[in-house]
């Protein structure tokens, strides 16, 4: 299959998964281009992709080049931020999917101040609770709200990174709970969350069964990284 072929693929998949539980909203689909070539970012928007997703923040500086002709193009940077790095990071992206801790929200919030320039935020929820994960666990529950509470940048929803497991029951286990976060989130600060960024490639289905609004997809548009 081309590129066109695959994002027809994954809408089609998202809509199955979706009827399952009697859903119909819009999920935004992420190409995760990190390791890839500029060429990659204007091959997916072609094929219809708004949304980009890059993890290093050396590549990225070293690989954007002119989005003149993708002007709805979101580029979203979705790993680890070391907080040496956030100013860079702002300048960059349009948004951070990656926020867990209050540190780094600070941080984001500072430079975002700094260079005038507004930029939103999801929090991210370890679900899993693995050591090896960053975010916030989900019964941190005073830490999250301060999260809402920091004002100053806009924070457009939850993601979390379901378990690197073949147990189906464990990763819907992660992705509901990522829902119900969202849902104790909304009634505590009387707000409404848009996003729920939860699903790649191995697992995207299940989160759109409960809920994700945004799955990031790379292995199966690009195929695997060398």
């Amino acid at each position: 299959m081309n590129l066109n072929e695959k994002v027809e693929e994954i809408h089609y998949r998202i809509n199955a998964a979706q009827q399952k539980n009697g859903l119909s909203h819009q999920v935004e689909i992420v190409g995760v281009t990190k390791t890839r070539p500029f060429s990659y970012i204007e091959e997916s928007y072609n094929a219809g992709l708004r949304h980009i997703g890059e993890n290093r923040i050396q590549e990225a500086a070293t690989k954007f080049v002119s989005f003149d002709k993708m002007p709805d193009l979101k580029k979203r940077f979705i790993g680890h931020l070391q907080s040496n790095k956030s100013k860079k990071c702002v300048e960059l992206f349009d948004t951070v999917d990656s926020i867990g801790s209050i540190k780094t929200l600070k941080k984001v919030k500072k430079y975002s101040l700094e260079l005038k320039k507004s930029i939103s935020i999801l929090i991210e929820i370890n679900t899993s609770k693995e050591v090896q994960k960053h975010g916030f666990f989900p019964d941190q529950k005073e830490k999250i709200l301060e999260c809402f509470e920091c004002g100053g940048v806009s924070i457009d929803g939850l993601m979390t990174i379901g378990p690197n497991t073949s147990n189906k029951a464990e990763v819907r286990r992660a992705f509901k709970s990522l829902r119900k976060t969202k849902e104790w989130v909304e009634s505590e600060t009387n707000t409404r969350i848009k996003h729920l960024s939860m699903g790649m490639s191995g697992d995207y289905e299940l989160a759109v069964e409960e809920g994700s609004t945004m799955i990031r997809i790379g292995s199966f548009l690009y195929g695997q990284r060398n």
